[in-house]
């Protein structure tokens, strides 16, 4: 009888890619509200590679904690690519970390405009020597949009992980 091999999961993964680079990492999340982190620390042995997380939910949090400009916050808002590319540097430095997460975003039922409408999310990646921001129009309710947020997040870090190592060979 054939043993069936157990199907890693992307938050497995990512901590595996990340200990094999010798990264740690930090997340910074708005609209997942640690939501993102709490997979990675389900993660054993995560605490190898796991620096900080950073739930900055108010614009104040975000230029406190994470050094997102009040420049970046008044032109583009909070949920935009500029503040989510911020927020991942700023947590990067912060936290001490190669690597970081962001994600910045409308969760709802409310919040939304026709500009930036609920489930409007923007993720944002940093690994040496690559800076990568998405952004995703969720459907679904305020939990499905965070779920879906973080795991998005998670397969962003691992792509952002497998290019940087392609690009190094």
């Amino acid at each position: 009888m054939e043993e069936k091999k157990e199907e890693k999961t992307l938050e497995q993964t990512a901590v595996q890619l990340l200990q094999d680079r010798g990264y740690t990492v930090t997340c910074a999340e708005s609209c997942t509200g640690g939501l993102l982190s709490g997979r990675l620390v389900n993660v054993p042995g995560v605490s190898d590679v796991y620096r900080a997380g950073f739930v900055t939910y108010s614009n104040e949090a975000k230029r406190v904690f994470l050094r997102v400009r009040r420049k970046t916050l008044k032109r583009f808002g909070a949920v935009s690519a500029q503040t989510a590319l911020e927020m991942a540097a700023g947590a990067a430095y912060a936290a001490g970390a190669q690597a970081a997460l962001s994600v910045t975003g409308i969760a709802g039922p409310d919040g939304g405009t026709p500009e930036k409408p609920v489930g409007l999310v923007y993720i944002g990646c940093l690994v040496p020597g690559r800076m990568k921001v998405k952004k995703y129009l969720f459907s679904g309710n305020r939990s499905q949009v965070r779920a879906k947020s973080a795991e998005a997040a998670l397969k962003l870090l691992i792509r952002c992980l497998r290019e940087q190592g392609r690009a190094e060979r």
